[in-house]
C-alpha cells in the first residue's frame, strides 16, 4: 500500500489534527470524527445520535438549512455523513481550491449549530422514513446489525438497536440537542483529517485560522462499555412477515484491538477464509455435509473490521430453509473447531490473505476514503498510521495464528439470532 505518510498534531483547543499527504493532484478531503456513536446514548434516548447527525446539517447562524450539501456541491463536491457505535462523521471531497471553504462550513458547524424545533420535527420525520425503508418495510431489514447486539450483550450501550425506537426519537427536545452538543460535540472529542497534496505549512494555517479560536470544552465520559461474555448461548427468534426465507446470524466476542491487534488481525483473516464461496469455507463445508444452507458471511464487525472499540463482535451470517439454529451453530462450531486443530491449508490461508490486503488498498487508495479511516483510527485506536499498517499486520497472520483464532471462538457459546416468516396462522 502507498504510504500515507500521515502528520498527527494537537491545537490548544485540544482538537487533533491529521493530514494526509498521498492523494491526486487538484483533489482535497476532509472529515471531521466526533466520539460519539450508538453507544453513548443513555436509555431512553435510542437513535439519538443519528437523529444529531442529521440536525448538523440544518445550519447555524451563518449557514442556512442544508446550505452545507449545496456549498459543497456548488464547488464540484460530495458530502455526507454517518453514525457508528462509537463514532459520528462527517466527510466531503472537492476541487482543492474549496479547501478552506469545507474547513469553515466544518469549523462552523463545531462552533455554532442552529436548533429550532421546525428543522428537529423535520428530521425527525426524514429519519423516521429512513427507519421505514431500510428496516421496517423491507425484509431482513438491518439484519444482523439492529437486532444481533441486543441477543449478545447486556449493557444498554452495547445490546440497544442504534437506529432507535420511534418513542424514544418522539421524544427528543431542541433542548435535548442543546445538551447532547454540549456533551459530545468538542474540539477535544474530535478528529478533523484533511487529504491533500499541499504543503504541510499551508494545512496548518488553514486549519489554524477556522479551529484555532474555538474554544477548549471538556467532553462527557466516554460510556463504560466493557462486561463479561456471556456463559451460555443466547438464541432469540424474530418473526418476519415480509420473507418466506430464513436467516441467523451468530455472533462472537472478538479480542481487542489495541491491546491484541494481531489477534484482531487473526480473527479478520479467519473470516476471509470462512465466507461466501471462499474454498475450506463455510458455504463448501455445509454442501459437504448436505445441510441446506442458501449463503454465508462472515465479518468482523457489524460494519467494518477495526471500525470498533472493545467489545466487537464477528457475526457468521447464515441463510438456509428453516434450519434449527442450534443444529447451525453446532456445525460452525464443528469447523472452527477443525480448523483449531488443524489450521488453514496454506494455499487457502495466503489466497485469503492476498485477497483481504488487496482489497484493504484499493479502498484506501481513494482519497476520501483515506481521509475517513485516518479520523476513524485516529480516534478509536490512537494512530492515524495504524490505516498503512494493516496490510503488513495481516500478513503476520500465519497458520499458527489463524488456528488460535478459530480456538478462541470454539470455546465461546455463540448468540444466535433467527429471522424468519411467521409460523403458520399466526396474522401478519
Amino acid at each position: 500500500m502507498t504510504d500515507l505518510s500521515p502528520s498527527l498534531s494537537v491545537l490548544p483547543n485540544d482538537l487533533r489534527v491529521v493530514h494526509g499527504r498521498y492523494g491526486p493532484k487538484g483533489l482535497a478531503s476532509v472529515s471531521v470524527h466526533y466520539g460519539v456513536g450508538f453507544r453513548s446514548e443513555p436509555e431512553g434516548r435510542s437513535g439519538f445520535a443519528h437523529l444529531f447527525e442529521h440536525l448538523m446539517f440544518q445550519g447555524s447562524t451563518s449557514i442556512a438549512p442544508s446550505q452545507h450539501f449545496s456549498t459543497i456541491q456548488g464547488s464540484g463536491g460530495t458530502a455526507n455523513a454517518s453514525t457508528r457505535q462509537d463514532y459520528t462523521e462527517y466527510y466531503q471531497s472537492a476541487p482543492e481550491s474549496a479547501l478552506e471553504r469545507m474547513l469553515f462550513l466544518e469549523s462552523d458547524r463545531m462552533a455554532a449549530p442552529k436548533f429550532v424545533e421546525q428543522n428537529l420535527g423535520t428530521q425527525l420525520a426524514v429519519v423516521k422514513e429512513e427507519v421505514r425503508r431500510n428496516v421496517l418495510d423491507r425484509p431482513f431489514g438491518g439484519f444482523p446489525w439492529t437486532e444481533l447486539p441486543g441477543t449478545m450483550y447486556r449493557k444498554f450501550a452495547n445490546a440497544h438497536n442504534g437506529y432507535g425506537v420511534f418513542e424514544d426519537l418522539e421524544r427528543a427536545t431542541v433542548e435535548d440537542c442543546a445538551a447532547f452538543f454540549d456533551a459530545y460535540y468538542t474540539p477535544s472529542n474530535a478528529v478533523l483529517t484533511v487529504v491533500a497534496d499541499l504543503p504541510e505549512e499551508h494545512v496548518t494555517r488553514l486549519v489554524t485560522r477556522h479551529f484555532g479560536a474555538l474554544p477548549a470544552r471538556p467532553a462527557a465520559a466516554a460510556p463504560a462499555l466493557p462486561e463479561p461474555p456471556p456463559g451460555s448461548t443466547r438464541l432469540r427468534r424474530v418473526a418476519d412477515a415480509r420473507t418466506t426465507a430464513h436467516a441467523t446470524a451468530l455472533g462472537f466476542r472478538l479480542p481487542s484491538f489495541r491491546t491484541d491487534p494481531l489477534g484482531y488481525a487473526a480473527h479478520v483473516v479467519l473470516a476471509g477464509l470462512l465466507t461466501g464461496d471462499s474454498p475450506g469455507g463455510l458455504a463448501e463445508a455445509a454442501g459437504a455435509h448436505r445441510l441446506p444452507v442458501a449463503s454465508v458471511k462472515v465479518q468482523c464487525g457489524f460494519f467494518a473490521p477495526f471500525d470498533a472499540l472493545d467489545p466487537d463482535s464477528l457475526v457468521v451470517t447464515l441463510h438456509h430453509d428453516g434450519q434449527d439454529p442450534r443444529r447451525l451453530a453446532a456445525f460452525v462450531q464443528r469447523e472452527l473447531a477443525s480448523l483449531a486443530t488443524d489450521g488453514p491449508r496454506p494455499d487457502r490461508l495466503a489466497r485469503a490473505v492476498r485477497l483481504l490486503r488487496l482489497g484493504w488498498t484499493r479502498r484506501h487508495a481513494e482519497p476520501l476514503r483515506q481521509a475517513r479511516a485516518l479520523g476513524a483510527f485516529t480516534l478509536l485506536h490512537g494512530r492515524p498510521d495504524l490505516v498503512a499498517e494493516v496490510p503488513a499486520l495481516l500478513a503476520r497472520v500465519d497458520h499458527a495464528e489463524a488456528a488460535t483464532a478459530a480456538g478462541r471462538l470454539v470455546c465461546q457459546d455463540p448468540a444466535a439470532l433467527t429471522v424468519g416468516p411467521l409460523p403458520q396462522g399466526d396474522p401478519a
